[in-house]
This record gives structure tokens, sequence and C-alpha cells, in this order.
């Protein structure tokens, strides 16, 4: 009887222990599911604030560019952007680290308010003192003053005249492309039938440019901000840059239509979206972005 009892324990304790088990695997696999798919919110997330940082950077490129006043702390405020998208690449995304980061894109988005309406205003300022001084001009013509104004005067033109004829580009494109035996280039936009990207564009007409040899270099970053392409170092005098393809151009004042190959690899080639950067030298010309599948 006693060995019938210890028979229906052992049973029991059995069926209890099969149970726990089976709950401890759903439990188990549950748990996996849920932050494997947080670990994947985590990292889009990383990707969105890494684009929005990038953006960010353009702005405040084009800024300077167009702007001669304030560019000091305009280059100051992009520096600091680009110190905080290099701790987004290098640090793995938690939540932590993305509340943080959203907090500071906030920060960075006000003071970039802040810093434009200052430059639009020390703009305004700029152009109304340059119009009072044209108009005061000619009584001043006769005074020794007058040589040192009009070398003021001269060098902000010559500025002014070296930002208009730096070169401009329209209609920026990307693109993936088949390359066919006959050498026809067809687009295609599946990763795993791309052999190349390619990047087109128009270089404006502008007759204040100088015309010539022109260095045109392309940056291409996949989704998940690699560079696509042949990893081409260039050194220029503010150091060195790295580039996906690059071409020599003849540009003679009026519109030209440049396409650029970068090579692919089919490591780096992954399903989403794709950016583009065009540079003239060290100038960034402009940027697009395009979608492969």
């Amino acid at each position: 009887m006693t060995e019938k009892k210890n028979n229906t324990a052992l049973k029991v304790l059995t069926g209890i222990l099969a149970v726990a088990l089976i709950a401890l695997s759903i439990y188990t696999i549950k748990f996996y599911n849920e932050e494997k798919e947080n670990k994947e919110i985590l990292q889009r997330e990383k990707s969105v604030i890494e684009d929005e940082l990038n953006e960010l950077i353009v702005k405040y490129d084009e800024a300077i560019q167009e702007n001669e006043i304030m560019d000091q702390d305009l280059v100051n405020a992009r520096d600091r952007i680009s110190r905080l998208l290099d701790s987004v690449k290098d640090n793995e995304a938690n939540l932590v680290l993305i509340s943080r980061y959203r907090r500071e894109i906030g920060n960075l988005r006000s003071e970039k308010d802040r810093l434009f309406r200052v430059v639009d205003s020390l703009s305004s300022q700029n152009q109304m003192l340059s119009t009072s001084l044209d108009s005061t001009s000619v009584a001043l013509q006769e005074r020794t003053k007058l040589s040192d104004s009009l070398k003021t005067t001269n060098q902000s033109l010559s500025t002014k005249v070296d930002k208009a004829s730096r070169l401009k580009v329209t209609s920026l494109s990307g693109e993936g492309v088949i390359v066919r035996n006959s050498g026809k280039l067809v687009e295609n936009d599946r990763t795993r039938r791309i052999d190349q990207v390619r990047t087109c564009f128009t270089l404006t007409a502008n007759d204040l440019a100088e015309a010539g040899e022109k260095n045109m270099y392309v940056q291409v970053y996949n989704p998940e901000n690699e560079l696509v392409g042949d990893e081409i170092v260039v050194q220029h005098e503010g150091g060195a840059m790295v580039y996906s393809a690059a071409s020599k151009v003849y540009y003679e004042n009026e519109e030209l239509d440049v396409c650029i190959l970068a090579n692919t690899k089919e490591e780096k080639l992954l399903e989403g979206t794709y950016k583009v950067y065009v540079y003239n030298g060290t100038i960034l010309l402009g940027t697009a972005s395009f979608n492969l599948r």
C-alpha cells in the first residue's frame, strides 16, 4: 500500500515538474522574442537619429557656405553634432542612450533655430549698413578714410563673389544599376542584382565660376551608414576624406550632366534607404536618397 502511494506521489510530482518546465520554456521563448523585437526597435530608432543628425550637419554646411557672418559659431555647432553622431555610431542602442540622444537632438534643434535667427538678423543689419555706406560714399570720396572703407567693401565683395562662383547642382539622384555584357546600364532596385550605384546630377550654368577641369566626388551610405564603394582616400588641406567614387569633368560655365558610378560589395548591399553626397573637392554640393529592396 505504501509503495502504491509513493508511486502516485512520484507521478504527481513528475507531472508538476513537467508543467513547470513547459511554462518556463514558454516564458523563455516569449522573453527572447520580446528582447529581439526591442533590440530591432532600438536599432531602427538609432538609424533614425543618425539620419536626423546627418540632416542637421548638411543644413549647417549649407548655412556656413551661404553666410560669412557667425561662421565660427556655426562651425562649432556643426562640430558638436558631428561628435554626437560619432557617439551614436560607436555605442550599441539601448533605451537610456536613445532617450539621451533624443533630448540632445531637441537641444541641438533649438540651438540651430536660435543661431539661424541670429544669422538672419545680422545679415539684415549688414545689408542695411551696406546700403547706408553706399548712400554716403559720394560725400566721403574726398576723405582719406574712403580708401579703408573701399578696401573693406572690396574684401566683402570678393568673399561674396567667391561664394557666387561656386558650383551648384540640380536634379541630384541615386540608383542601383546592372551592368550588361554590352556595357549598357539598366536601373534596378533589388540588392541581389545590383552591380554599381549610379549618382547623376546637373552642374548648373554659372558665368562666375572658373571654367576647366573639376574634381567631383561621391559618397554613398547604406542604411547602416556604411560607406559603399571603393573607399577612395583624398588628402585635402583640412585633412583626408574618404569617398565612394571620383570623376574629373570639364566644365565650361554651361549646364553639364554628370553621372558617377560607385562599385558595390555584396555584404554592404542592404535593403532600405541609401544616401548620396556630391562634393567638388571638400565643398558639399548636395545630397539625395534612394531605396533598395
